[in-house]
């Protein structure tokens, strides 16, 4: 059976160490511990396209390791962004280069990545301008979320406070970016994680205050990128009315089921796409955790596993797709604030 190797990150307050490493097969939602990583704040973890090297946040700006044959971390190097500490990362296809996505200073950075894997120079950033004070949630800028195209010549950034993505046209040569579009979302409906489908033709995007999740056509025009809007989408139950927040989102293999996770109803929604690409709310149940801050789907897409940040814990689920429901998997695992989670598969 294939195995795994799973790194959860988490916020360094109280006992958490940093990154935790668990060993898994495919098929089976058992998280076997393999020690942890020490590091400051790693919040957000993303692994190269090849599986070669793991970049982090941490307070120091960025951090890059590299992935040995058994799935342990070997530490390169830290590297500042020139910022405040990022939220979310993403390296391009040719491990070249590492953007980087400011929430508290609403800063977007290139850094260049050196041919071992380790963090280099920042060839450009971009302090987005707003209205609101230093302190606003709405009406200031934070970058939440930014990803590059399928051909990685634009990058995606998606800015929380001022309910919009924001297209950078993306130059390799220099590593530069530039502003080339703006797609507005419904005003304060706090636009926060965005993913490609597999197929690279939808976009789907959680809203964190207004608790939905849209879905783009994408479509590549000869002046860029452009977003043909589908769907919408509430992530809540039915008459649920206390407070919560649209957090991450995560999509099958075969781009047939969409999941996302609500922090305040802590819970999961589950939604097919059907044949039109709509989107159908097949469920809406709790994950037994609090603050679900993401979210990893087993690659036999019959399991997934909820990393619940304010409960310090993961918790295992099955899911029933024909009959639309989740059900426990054994235990939770204690893992102190975790946050985010990365795999990778083992040789």
């Amino acid at each position: 059976m294939e195995k795994y190797r799973a790194y959860v990150g988490s916020y360094t307050r109280g006992e958490s160490k940093g990154i935790y490493m668990f060993d898994f097969t495919a098929d089976q939602p058992v998280f076997e511990p393999k020690g942890t990583v020490e590091i400051t704040n790693p919040s957000f973890i993303t692994i190269s396209d090849k599986g070669d090297y793991l970049y982090s946040n941490c307070d120091e700006g960025v951090a890059a390791f590299r992935i040995l044959p058994d799935g342990d971390l070997e530490y390169l190097n830290r590297h500042s962004v020139q910022g405040l500490r990022p939220c979310y990362l993403q390296v391009d296809s040719k491990n070249e280069f590492l953007v980087s996505s400011g929430y508290y200073d609403g800063k977007l950075t290139i850094s260049r990545l050196n041919p071992d894997g380790t963090v280099g120079e920042v060839t450009d950033e971009v302090f987005m301008k707003s209205p609101g004070s230093v302190i606003s949630r709405n009406n200031r800028c934070h970058v939440n979320c930014a990803l590059f195209t399928p051909d990685e010549k634009y990058i995606l950034a998606v800015d929380l406070g001022m309910d919009q993505i924001k297209v950078y046209q993306f130059d390799r040569s220099t590593g530069k970016i530039q502003l080339k579009d703006i797609v507005r979302c419904e005003i304060d409906s706090g636009p926060k994680h965005i993913i490609f489908s597999n197929d690279k033709k939808y976009i789907y995007l959680t809203h964190e205050n207004a608790n939905m999740v849209t879905e783009y056509r994408y479509i590549m025009g000869k002046k860029g990128p452009k977003f043909e809007k589908l769907d919408q989408e509430s992530t809540l139950p039915p008459k649920f009315t206390e407070d919560n927040c649209a957090v991450t989102l995560k999509i099958t293999d075969d781009d047939q089921y969409l999941f996302v996770t609500n922090s305040g109803d802590n819970s999961v929604a589950i939604y097919r796409i059907d044949e039109e690409k709509k989107m159908d709310k097949m469920c809406v149940l709790p994950v037994s955790g609090i603050y679900p801050r993401d979210i990893y789907l087993f690659p036999d897409k019959q399991h997934f596993v909820s990393v619940n940040q304010e409960s310090d814990s993961l918790t295992f689920f099955g899911v029933n797709y024909e009959k639309g429901y989740i059900y426990m998997k054994g235990r939770p695992i204690h893992v102190p604030c975790p946050t985010c989670i990365a795999t990778k598969k083992l040789d």
